[in-house]
């Protein structure tokens, strides 16, 4: 088994180069980042590619991938579900945390970049994907999850999505900060959001069922700033036995023994976090078992068959490994992205700006 352990400042270069090479050969012409050759795109998965390709300092091809999007906006702010070789590919939905995931990838770029012409570029796609994800808020505080193109808004919420849309608007509120511009409703939003994620577990999964299987509604409202301090550790620690199998990651699933990738880089993160330190970098270290001489990573590892499954190597798990690797090594301006929450003050310097 391959090990690899991270300290502060260390961060192997050529060894993650190879897994930014991998994302920027599978991504299209147009800009557009597939699951895999052949596959298709959605707006969520493209970003966390993109963010891949920016901390590797494939600057260039990230901006054409928030380009492509920019490009494909609807006039309402938001995307469809799935686009496949220029074309749209699933019209039935759009999803808010998918439409607001923009707004994290656009100030992560910008923080590794400090390209003001690429945020004031990316500024209008950025204000009408938040404006149409705020406007699916109850009066509860919770954001419905979808808008279906036939029947409208689908009045349930998910707490991963929720979460994800929590640490979206502290990026877009930046955003806004830097440009000068005045977006009040949208603290006001994050802030009713961030209330009933932590206290009314009731506003979520209320017409299907409970979610809690799943270890992202676990670890998500730690890795995107909902839940901090010693609650976040708290979390984490109650349900590691619940999610986590030793050296080999994080179930996707509680009572499937399949591990994943992408979500143990994410957990890794809200270890990080947490101020986990040493466990994150032990989690993180057990991963790279399923990593291709080309760089790119498997989705995840079914234990009891010693199987690989699905036999795909997305772009997003790709993504996700070097937003861990850069979280753990601490080299980017971006690096801490995920692992703390920062809001600006309106008279910081732009050039003073970063998350490191």
């Amino acid at each position: 088994m391959s090990k690899l352990f991270f300290l502060k400042g260390a961060f192997p270069n050529e060894y993650f180069t190879r897994t930014a090479d991998y994302i920027s050969r599978v991504q299209e012409p147009d800009g557009s980042i597939p699951w895999f050759e052949g596959g298709y795109t959605d707006p969520w998965d493209h970003v966390e590619s993109a963010m891949g390709l920016s901390i590797c300092g494939k600057h260039k091809e990230a901006a054409k991938a928030y380009d492509w999007l920019k490009e494909r906006q609807l006039d309402n702010g938001s995307w469809w579900n799935a686009y496949k070789d220029g074309q749209v590919e699933d019209a039935t939905r759009t999803e808010s945390n998918f439409v607001a995931y923009i707004a994290t990838g656009v100030w992560h770029h910008f923080l590794i970049t400090q390209d003001l012409s690429f945020l004031k570029r990316l500024w209008p796609v950025v204000d009408a994907a938040i404006e149409f994800v705020i406007s699916l808020q109850t009066k509860h505080g919770e954001i419905s999850w979808a808008v279906d193109a036939e029947k409208g808004v689908r009045n349930d919420a998910l707490i991963t999505g929720c979460s994800s849309i929590y640490k979206s608007l502290e990026c877009a509120i930046n955003h806004a900060t830097v440009l000068n511009k005045k977006r009040p409703h949208w603290t006001i939003c994050r802030n009713r959001l961030g209330h009933t994620l932590r206290n009314h577990p009731e506003r979520f999964d209320r017409t299907w069922e409970s979610k809690s299987r799943y270890s992202m509604d676990w670890f998500y409202p730690v890795l995107t700033g909902v839940i901090t301090g010693p609650a976040a550790r708290t979390r984490l620690n109650a349900k590691w036995d619940t999610f986590v199998k030793e050296d080999l990651g994080c179930r996707c699933v509680s009572d499937e023994p399949w591990v994943t990738i992408a979500e143990s880089c994410e957990l890794t993160m809200a270890l990080l976090a947490a101020g986990d330190q040493k466990k994150a970098a032990r989690l993180f270290s057990w991963l790279h078992n399923f990593r291709e001489k080309d760089g790119s990573y498997w989705t995840g590892y079914v234990y009891p068959k010693d199987e690989l499954w699905p036999v795909e190597k997305p772009t997003w798990t790709a993504g996700a490994v070097l937003l861990a690797a850069d979280a753990l090594a601490n080299v980017t301006p971006a690096s801490q992205l995920f692992t703390r929450v920062t809001l600006i003050d309106a008279t910081e310097n732009i050039k003073s700006i970063s998350y490191a």
